[in-house]
């Protein structure tokens, strides 16, 4: 039993609307009074409120960790194998990797290993989070300080997939790298030019020539 799962899931369940804006006053509000816990306490409270299932319940376990000064410090692989766990929408995948996976890669928590074997996996979205973990390498807002190495060789993992989820996903990855070292991204376009999937070489062809996607 965790009390403060079980009120942060009582607070959920009432809500009318559980969209971001008031789902992240419920955070907030646990974010205050979690912040003095110990980080694998909170890591602790954040995975059984994750258990109860629910895209609302997977947003707030996640923002708990992330906006709590010990706990993303506290991460391990098996932590982050339970939070990845189940994962089934674009969205679910995206809080995980933006949130907790990309940045514990990026901060040598999890190694290269372990982000290709989800990039080996027969599941379109364990395949998107491999993808979607490069983003906080290079986002400046995320605090990356830009990663290529990393970044493409991801990218070339998954440059023959044809999953509508992952080359979403690999065209994001490319997009980013772009705005922080757009060399590199032509590079690799022009050399994988006939693996890469139409929509991403438009996309982020798009992004290198006009700053846009889609112009």
């Amino acid at each position: 039993m965790n009390p403060v799962a079980d009120e942060i899931n009582s607070a959920i369940a009432v809500l009318a609307d559980q969209s971001v804006a008031p789902l992240r006053t419920v955070r907030r509000t646990y974010s205050k009074r979690l912040r003095p816990a110990p980080g694998r306490d909170v890591i602790a409270t954040a995975l059984e409120l994750r258990k109860r299932g629910g895209l609302s319940r997977h947003f707030i376990a996640c923002e708990l960790v992330r906006h709590h000064p010990a706990a993303p410090g506290a991460l391990t692989a098996k932590d982050l194998e339970q939070f990845g766990s189940g994962l089934d929408s674009w969205v679910a995948v995206d809080v995980f990797a933006t949130y907790l996976s990309g940045p514990a890669w990026r901060e040598g928590r999890v190694t290269d290993a372990w982000i290709r074997s989800w990039a080996d996996s027969s599941d379109r979205w364990r395949r998107r989070v491999a993808l979607v973990s490069t983003v906080p390498l290079n986002s400046r807002t995320q605090g990356g300080a830009g990663d290529p190495a990393r970044t493409l060789k991801v990218c070339a993992w998954l440059v023959e997939d044809r999953d509508e989820m992952v080359v979403k996903a690999l065209s994001w990855a490319l997009r980013e790298l772009s705005k922080r070292d757009p060399a590199p991204v032509r590079a690799f376009l022009r050399r994988e030019a006939k693996r890469l999937a139409p929509r991403v070489l438009r996309e982020v062809g798009n992004k290198l020539r006009t700053g846009k996607k889609n112009p």
